[in-house]
């Protein structure tokens, strides 16, 4: 793997990050997040689709029902209020 930022190694793995809502009421925690690490620069990412499926997620499921602390996959399996981001003109 490639880093996006300084094109060195990298390689695959999962952070913590922190996640405002959609509606700008607070910040989460996900924790166990896909991300890449890059062995030259330092740098910890997410890549743009994980960034997308978290985004997408958030505005699609009820926001109230999240805790502070949420893991990654908790997240990505809370069901949601609708079928897609049908406010998403990039696709």
């Amino acid at each position: 793997m490639i880093c996006d930022w300084c094109g060195s190694k990298a390689r695959k793995g999962q952070d913590t990050v922190y996640w405002e809502l959609p509606d700008g009421t607070r910040a989460i925690e996900i924790t166990g997040t896909p991300a890449v690490f890059c062995m030259g620069c330092g740098m910890t990412y997410q890549t743009d689709q994980i960034t997308k499926a978290i985004e997408d997620q958030l505005f699609l499921i009820d926001t109230k029902k999240i805790v502070k602390t949420i893991s990654y996959e908790e997240l990505m399996a809370l069901p949601r209020l609708l079928k897609k981001n049908y406010f998403d003109f990039s696709s």
